[in-house]
């Protein structure tokens, strides 16, 4: 009896550092059971091997930063079966996307030599803002324990399980003081998605949003603690805000409103 035909698998890289994809390669020991229920068609960090689509599963890590990321994201998106965000860059546009508040040709030349060969957007914005996502993936970088959960899903034809509570939930069944009450720490834990084990807290120190927004975050309550309690001036509630996904709306709109 002929085997069944195995999903074909691609995985592609656009305006980012490539942490995403190293997140897939750390997987080690389920790497190679993925690689055994899927064929990597398209993975240039880990192979030369090119295989031309259609691709059932797209893993897209990185932001639209660049005028031909345009076109290639519906390219990819035209090949792909199944497209999964990856990342900070990829749901939120990245630490890049720090340039949507800025005039990025201001600051272009005080960076490159020869400016005029530089080419780039306006603004750095996530792969959901050019095609339809079938899913996203936040973290910088992903889980990778949350990633092989989504490609496991994706094999069995299910709904993948991901956690949708705060940095908070991870602190308390890590058995964490809390750094924000106790220390008087600023920390975005309370409106931050889990997944990174509460690891900045763990560390005593305040969480930096890497994760970037939980579902339904109330950042202006938040903010208001920050302020009113620890004495967090505008400013720096704003900074606080604009990191890792300083372009995902929540985040977006809280920094926004401590502009002057």
């Amino acid at each position: 009896m002929p085997r069944k035909r195995r999903p074909k698998l691609a995985v592609w890289k656009f305006a980012s550092c490539d942490g995403c994809q190293l997140s897939l390669l750390d997987c080690e020991d389920e790497l190679l059971a993925i690689a055994g229920e899927l064929e990597i068609s398209y993975f240039v960090e880990a192979t030369r091997t090119v295989a031309k689509g259609p691709y059932d599963l797209s893993l897209v890590e990185g932001s639209i930063a660049a005028p031909h990321d345009v076109q290639r994201i519906q390219q990819v998106r035209r090949h792909s079966k199944f497209v999964v965000a990856i990342g900070a860059c990829a749901t939120a546009g990245g630490i890049q996307g720090l340039r949507n508040f800025a005039d990025v040709k201001e600051y272009i030349p005080l960076v490159y030599a020869r400016p005029k060969y530089i080419e780039a957007l306006e603004t750095s914005t996530p792969i959901s803002a050019h095609i339809q996502v079938d899913l996203e993936l936040q973290g910088c970088p992903i889980n990778k324990r949350q990633l092989v959960e989504v490609v496991s899903a994706f094999l069995q034809g299910r709904k993948p399980v991901v956690a949708a509570h705060s940095v908070c939930l991870e602190c308390k069944m890590r058995g964490n003081i809390c750094v924000q009450v106790a220390h008087g720490t600023p920390c975005l834990g309370p409106v931050t998605h889990a997944g990174c084990g509460a690891l900045c807290p763990t560390y005593q120190r305040g969480c930096y949003g890497c994760y970037g927004p939980k579902e339904t975050p109330n950042t202006a309550s938040l903010s208001a603690w920050l302020g009113g309690r620890l004495g967090v001036s505008e400013p720096e509630l704003l900074r606080l805000f604009r990191t890792f996904n300083a372009g995902a709306p929540a985040f977006r709109q809280e920094s926004e409103s401590h502009e002057h």
